[in-house]
């Protein structure tokens, strides 16, 4: 059963709704292999207890996710993720996608670069490899 394997932020001033990072910090964590099928995710009483937003915003949130068949709800018994979506290059420490990464990273802090900057470029790169119209 699920108790810290998630805990959501909220950015405020994102200009992203809070459901939706709510929605985005799920499917994140499904990604990396922290969420795994069976996985109970935090309960809106907790969620509302931890980042004091209205409990239909948390509702919302799951409701999205089970739209997409990433979870569902048991009644009495919470809501649970019903999919993976992580693979053998995002799941880990030792993945070596991560590792790599994890050594640019290092270099692009080494060479001075601001977490600004490096977020620049990292979506200057995404946006070359992955045009928006192949996104999901």
């Amino acid at each position: 059963m699920l108790t810290d394997v998630i805990e959501f932020r909220i950015d405020r001033h994102s200009g992203v709704s809070t459901y939706m990072q709510f929605v985005q910090q799920v499917k994140q964590a499904m990604r990396l292999g922290l969420l795994n099928p069976g996985d109970r995710l935090p309960s809106a009483r907790e969620v509302v207890e931890a980042t004091a937003v209205n409990p239909n915003t948390v509702h919302k949130a799951y409701r999205e996710l089970e739209r997409e068949g990433l979870v569902e709800g048991r009644r009495g018994l919470g809501t649970f993720v019903t999919k993976s979506l992580s693979s053998a290059a995002t799941t880990g420490d030792d993945a070596p996608l991560r590792q790599e990464l994890a050594g640019w990273m290092g270099h692009a802090r080494d060479g001075g670069l601001a977490v600004e900057d490096v977020d620049a470029l990292y979506s200057a790169v995404r946006d070359e490899l992955y045009p928006a119209e192949e996104r999901s």
